[in-house]
């Protein structure tokens, strides 16, 4: 840091200078995020030495058998030559900082996926965990995601008490350099043989047709983005009866260099799943799964008849995943479980389709700001209440079936889509037909999601300042072009008209922006700052039981115009079921 610092200086970027120096990272949707390299809003040893020092302060304060319980470590596959930075290594000195002050280790001796941490926090009884990954984003960012001793992410109070204790404890302490004590330490244990041992046994409670899955000719193939997932999803279609996945080969093991995709996000579609679709024709294998490099997020390709391939979005797979796992919980339940009992749960900004099934299946449906961090903490809280929660998912592919781990998890949710497809060919139907099923039962969602990329904090803030103060101070736009808007919701201060209060009940986060406009023809639309990526996302969705067809919707500054263009359709009575005319 200091050669990088002096580079810096000496080459005249004082600008840079300051913007490393003069800020630390804090707590997103996912932990603390940021690029590999030299300073406090970075992610490096330092900084990942002074978060965990932080982390045992407060935790000390909050556990008196802290030293007893333990702290569970994880990590990935990433790296970066030119910083000397490792997710190994960042672990490693995750690791040192608690045990030079005589807090037992749980350090997986090799990489996991994320989903592993959280599970290892429950099944341990630890007092909290930290798994070193970026997930998904680009090669040159890493991250420093941490769980509560219920399994879930950290939430306020706990993350902003942990930020207070990480800058009174900026300065190394004696052994936080150590990172050779994780192969000396005796207070240091692996638990990885016991905890993948008991995931991929706690997996089974969510399988249902083992006698299908022994039995199919379907064929699966698996990408697992140069990340962790390969040998843990071969084993969860194991566990499941099923022959193992196809792997594709170029993708199979880690490389943090992610060279074969221009970005290793499963979520940007058919461009990033090139390798696996081709494998797919050749092998004549029908479906897809992709996980994500950590392996807690799962995008799906299925070979449709006409030859080309769907590529389901977020808030499709959680369509067809809602009504499998409720499907799936009828016909298993005893004759005395109650439906009111039951819940699922979505991030505010992802499709209204569990709602929808909710309503008329006679189960519970319940919000939550984005980020799986406030799905989890719920789940935790329903399940203490003594109800039953199936499945949680946020649009941005990340999918929990059932409650085994807290945490949206790639690895189980991919041996479910493989058994759901497998019972669906069954019945003579894809998983594309089956969708199509889902929308004419509990009503057509259709969404449109994408994302800006913006790398400059002050334009994010003019923006979202200006579609506050629009057409005058503490004003909201009325209307985009021809399109009324009916309510407007602004998480970032806690305003929402459509309350009598004129208050959000969902939880003010003012350390992120976020405006949710609901038009007077039923679309909802939704702006927000990533919490762990450069990038304003838009969210929209329309829904009807006969009206919505097709929406393409399109966000632009100067009012963030939402330009939607719409087929409506309608069945025309005495035509046959199914018969569908469309009318623009």
């Amino acid at each position: 840091m200091i050669q990088k610092r002096i580079h810096l200086l000496q080459n005249g970027k004082h600008k840079e200078l300051r913007d490393r120096l003069c800020c630390r990272l804090t707590f997103g949707t996912a932990g603390l995020r940021s690029a590999m390299g030299a300073g406090f809003c970075y992610i490096n040893d330092l900084t990942v030495i002074q978060s965990t020092q932080g982390i045992y302060k407060y935790l000390e304060r909050c556990f008196s058998d802290f030293k007893q319980r333990g702290f569970v470590v994880g990590y990935d596959t990433r790296g970066q030559v030119t910083s000397n930075c490792s997710s190994k290594k960042l672990a490693k000195l995750t690791a040192a900082v608690l045990l030079a002050k005589d807090v037992p280790v749980y350090f997986f001796s090799t990489y996991v996926p994320t989903p592993f941490v959280p599970y290892a926090v429950q099944q341990l009884k630890a007092v909290a965990g930290v798994m070193i990954t970026a997930s998904h984003n680009r090669k040159e960012d890493n991250g420093y995601k941490v769980y509560w001793e219920n399994g879930a992410q950290i939430t306020s109070p706990h993350d902003k008490e942990i930020i207070k204790c990480i800058e009174e404890c900026v300065e190394p302490w004696n052994g936080s350099w150590n990172e050779n004590l994780v192969d000396t330490s005796p207070i240091r244990q692996d638990p990885l043989k016991k905890i993948c041992d008991c995931y991929m046994e706690d997996l089974k409670k969510i399988c249902y047709h083992r006698e299908l899955n022994v039995q199919t000719n379907l064929k699966f193939v698996h990408t697992s983005f140069h990340g962790v997932g390969h040998d843990y999803v071969q084993l969860a279609f194991k566990a499941f009866g099923f022959q193992p996945p196809i792997p594709v080969p170029e993708q199979k093991d880690p490389d943090p260099d992610f060279s074969t995709v221009k970005c290793p996000n499963p979520e940007e579609g058919e461009s990033v799943l090139e390798l696996s679709l081709r494998l797919a024709e050749k092998e004549n294998a029908k479906v897809v799964v992709a996980t994500d490099p950590d392996a807690d997020r799962l995008a799906v390709a299925e070979h449709q008849e006409n030859g080309c391939w769907k590529v389901f979005t977020g808030n499709e797979l959680a369509a067809l995943f809602g009504w499998w796992m409720f499907s799936c919980w009828k016909e298993n339940c005893s004759e005395d479980a109650d439906v009111k009992n039951v819940y699922m749960l979505a991030t505010t900004v992802s499709s209204k389709i569990l709602r929808a099934i909710a309503l008329k299946e006679g189960f519970h449906f319940e919000e939550t700001l984005p980020g799986f961090k406030w799905i989890g903490s719920r789940v935790k809280d329903l399940l203490d209440n003594g109800k039953v929660v199936l499945f949680a998912f946020e649009e941005s592919i990340g999918f929990m079936c059932g409650t085994s781990v807290l945490d949206k998890d790639g690895v189980s949710a991919a041996v479910v889509i493989a058994e759901m497809a497998t019972y669906l060919e069954g019945k003579n139907l894809t998983l594309a037909q089956k969708l199509i099923e889902i929308y004419e039962m509990y009503g057509y969602h259709i969404s449109k999601t994408s994302y800006f990329l913006c790398y400059d904090p002050p334009t994010i803030k003019r923006i979202f300042e200006k579609l506050r103060n629009f057409d005058a101070p503490q004003s909201y736009p009325k209307c985009c072009g021809i399109y009324n808007i009916l309510h407007v919701r602004d998480i970032t201060t806690g305003y929402d008209s459509s309350q009598p209060n004129k208050k959000s009940v969902l939880p003010v986060s003012k350390s992120s922006q976020m405006i949710t406009f609901t038009f007077q023809n039923g679309c909802v639309a939704t702006l927000r700052t990533s919490g762990t990526e450069p990038k304003i996302k838009y969210y929209a969705e329309m829904c009807a039981f006969l009206i919505v067809w097709h929406m393409n919707a399109l966000l632009c500054y100067k009012g963030m115009e939402i330009l939607t263009s719409v087929k409506t359709c309608f069945h025309r009575p005495g035509s046959g079921q199914g018969t569908i005319w469309c009318k623009r």
